[in-house]
C-alpha cells in the first residue's frame, strides 16, 4: 500500500512529462526445443546486449519460470520500429520465439532498482 500522497495537481504536472515505449513480450516458439537452440538463444542474447548498449532496448527481462513466456523488454522505439528491430532476431527468425508488441507510454529515466 503506497504511502506517498499524490495530489490531482502532480498528476497532471507530471502525465505530460511521459514518452511513448513499446514493451514486447516474448514467447516459446515451434523450434524452441531444436538442438541448434541453444546457440542461436546465445547470439539472441548478444544482439539484446548490443540492442541495450546502443540504447534500442531500455530494460531487458529474460523470464525462466517454465511458462511460455521467455521475456519481457522495454524498447525506445515506437511500435512499427520495435516489430522491423525483432523481425531481425536470430531466435526469432529461427521460429525459437514469437513476439507480441504493445504500446505504452512510461517517464524518461525510469529504471531498476540497484
Amino acid at each position: 500500500m503506497p504511502t506517498t500522497v499524490i495530489t490531482d495537481e502532480q498528476m497532471r504536472a507530471l502525465l505530460p512529462t511521459t514518452k511513448e515505449y513499446t514493451v514486447v513480450i516474448l514467447r516459446a516458439g515451434p523450434n524452441l526445443g531444436t538442438p541448434e537452440a541453444d546457440g542461436i538463444i546465445w547470439e539472441h542474447a548478444r544482439r539484446n546486449f548490443a540492442l541495450r548498449a546502443d540504447g534500442v532496448l531500455a530494460i531487458v527481462c529474460p523470464i525462466a519460470d517454465g511458462t511460455d513466456i521467455h521475456g519481457v523488454g522495454v524498447f525506445n522505439l515506437d511500435a512499427d520500429a520495435t516489430r522491423r528491430t525483432m523481425a531481425g532476431d536470430p531466435a526469432v527468425r529461427a521460429g525459437l520465439f514469437t513476439y507480441e508488441v504493445h504500446p505504452c507510454r512510461s517517464f524518461p529515466g525510469d529504471a531498476l532498482p540497484a
